[in-house]
């Protein structure tokens, strides 16, 4: 299958298990990802490889960044009507607590869309949603 074939496999299906396995770097960090209505909310499961910080245990804030960062891709790429790639212009991130190694979650919110560029807010928590471990400020240019 093509990226685009996935693509649309997934918006028909809501089986995220392709477009997730095609894409390396969320096989390698375990991202997973199920829809509750209209609503996805993203997964990263406790794994070892994803830890930076043994000691406490805790998950890489790179790991974390680009959890979201993905997140917010997959995020925007699912909630268009045309198959189209964003491209990321700018991610800022804000680290609010350690992500101890366990399950974390993710959700986005589209808070700006136009015709070509497109702002996502990403929420990232563990065990409560009300005590976020980490939000971050995504902006994308929509390509055709």
């Amino acid at each position: 299958m093509t990226n685009p074939e996935i693509l649309r496999y997934t918006q028909e299906t809501g089986d995220f298990s392709r477009m997730l396995e095609s894409i390396p770097y969320a096989r390698f960090i375990g991202l997973e990802c199920d829809r509750f209505g209209d609503d996805l909310i993203f997964r990263l499961p406790k794994k070892e490889e994803n830890l930076g910080n043994p000691v406490l245990p805790a998950i890489h804030g790179g790991v974390i960044g680009g959890f979201m960062e993905l997140s917010a891709i997959i995020y925007l790429m699912m909630s268009q009507e045309t198959l189209r790639m964003p491209r990321i212009v700018d991610f800022s991130l804000d680290y609010l607590r350690a992500g101890l190694n366990r399950e974390t979650f993710a959700e986005c919110q589209l808070t700006r869309q136009g015709n070509r560029v497109a702002n996502v807010m990403i929420t990232a928590w563990q065990k409560s949603r009300s005590q976020p471990i980490a939000t971050a400020r995504a902006h994308f240019l929509l390509e055709d």
